[in-house]
């Protein structure tokens, strides 16, 4: 009989679960805390969809820590998941982009992970409908501590978990819990996370490049001649790379983990540490993308080495294809 829908379908929860009894030695702590980060993501994702209807667009006449303003969809993304987050008892320390301070849960809902996190990247582009969404990346607290901002002020690589949801044509939950990076997209009819991308891999070289062309005037030398490299190939063979940028990180670097390529938010002579916050941006994409076959990179070092030295530090970050981070490394040290 033809098989006209599927019904043996893989759910997140499933799929969590099914990995948790493959590890005897798991406790199941770290499944109960990625099922209250999927719960943040569906409510959001409702929130999103629903925005312009219920006048949650526009400003909430409010700035984070950042200086930018913030909008009302951050506000309540943030009280989402810091809710979803402290009721999972699982969970001992949270930085959100959206709080100068870390956010310690009292002794009775203490659990032994800390959740970095930006409950909205990319809302400037809530208006007009573009792709926007939700990073976020897990540490475990170190033995003998009942969280500190020490667990947290650790390099990437101590990560034992990360993940984006992206909210727009369709709601796509990326997640790696250190063994390779699988998919789920949102099936809204019955209110899960469907597994939709097994085993992401991104290719070793692509053919596209996303970076914000507008700050070209201040870019170092490295900067521009390796994007003068894509742009105008010595190669007479080759052609040259596409420039697709969204300007939100989520939509850009989900892209490249779908087709390869290369995402960069460089330091420039007006950002000199870079734009981008290494604990809730940089570190979860660079985890993700490196899980996939990929490389990340401040250019000089691996992205996943930095020690972030507050909650909100920033950092210079390209990550994407294998092949294309090499080449641009390789700019960076002709010009150390």
């Amino acid at each position: 009989m033809a098989d006209h829908k599927n019904t043996d379908i893989i759910t997140l929860t499933r799929h969590v679960f099914q990995d948790q009894l493959d590890h005897q030695e798991a406790t199941g702590d770290l499944t109960l805390l990625l099922t209250a980060i999927q719960l943040g993501c569906k409510f959001v994702a409702s929130n999103v969809r629903k925005a312009s209807l219920i006048n949650m667009t526009g400003l909430a006449n409010s700035s984070n820590i950042q200086g930018e303003d913030q909008k009302k969809l951050d506000v309540i993304a943030n009280e989402i998941f810091v809710n979803a987050l402290r009721s999972s008892n699982k969970v001992a320390v949270m930085v959100s982009e959206e709080d100068e301070d870390a956010i310690f849960v009292d002794a009775d809902q203490r659990g032994k992970y800390c959740v970095v996190f930006d409950p909205l990247d990319g809302s400037s582009n809530i208006e007009c409908g573009v792709s926007i969404g939700t990073i976020f990346g897990i540490y475990r607290v170190r033995d003998g501590s009942t969280g500190q901002i020490s667990d947290v002020l650790r390099p990437g690589s101590e990560m034992v978990a990360a993940g984006y949801c992206t909210y727009g044509s369709c709601s796509t939950l990326v997640l790696s819990a250190g063994e390779g990076v699988n998919g789920y997209t949102l099936d809204t009819e019955i209110g899960e996370f469907i597994l939709t991308h097994p085993n992401m891999q991104i290719p070793p070289r692509g053919k596209i490049y996303a970076v914000n062309e507008g700050n070209s005037k201040y870019w170092d030398a490295a900067c521009t001649k390796y994007f003068n490299s894509l742009k105008f190939p010595e190669d007479p063979k080759k052609s040259p790379y596409s420039a697709r940028y969204v300007g939100s990180m989520v939509a850009d670097v989900h892209r490249t983990m779908l087709y390869g390529g290369i995402f960069c938010y460089p330091a420039d002579s007006k950002s000199k540490n870079g734009k981008l916050r290494i604990l809730y941006e940089c570190f979860p994409m660079a985890f993700l993308v490196e899980q996939a076959g990929g490389r990340a990179s401040t250019g000089r070092k691996r992205m996943l080495d930095v020690l972030p030295e507050s909650l909100h530090s920033r950092s210079p970050i390209f990550l994407g294809s294998k092949e294309d981070v090499q080449d641009l490394e390789a700019f960076y040290k002709a010009e150390a």
